[in-house]
């Protein structure tokens, strides 16, 4: 059984041209697959995906994969949530965070815009 996400995954390939150069807002989820925290946050930021759906992209970088761009953002903790305005990280979240505080952190990067 598959399930069906609007997270979109992207490798240090993609990371510039799909994350930071459209422009639009966006969260992007450092991760993990041995990563317990990271499993916990999947259910939250996947029903999030859906209920932004045109107004936030979300994003997935596994650190395993995506090594260069976990560096550059000095990914030292995972889940690492990064949000993304207008090309700019404007804040970050550590660890599995609740969806109020996501929701907080997305409220003020749209209001900013």
């Amino acid at each position: 059984m598959s399930i069906e996400t609007k997270i979109r995954t992207v490798t240090d390939g993609e990371f510039i041209d799909t994350v930071l150069e459209p422009g639009r807002p966006a969260v992007v989820d450092f991760w993990a697959n041995w990563c317990g925290p990271c499993r916990q946050l999947d259910q939250v930021l996947d029903e999030m995906a859906k209920d932004y759906d045109g107004t936030v992209t979300f994003f997935r970088v596994d650190v395993n994969e995506s090594g260069r761009t976990a560096a550059k953002y000095a990914v030292q903790s995972i889940p690492l949530l990064l949000f993304v305005n207008q090309g700019k990280v404007v804040d970050r979240a550590v660890g599995s965070v609740s969806r109020a505080m996501i929701e907080e952190k997305l409220r003020s990067m749209l209001e900013a815009t």
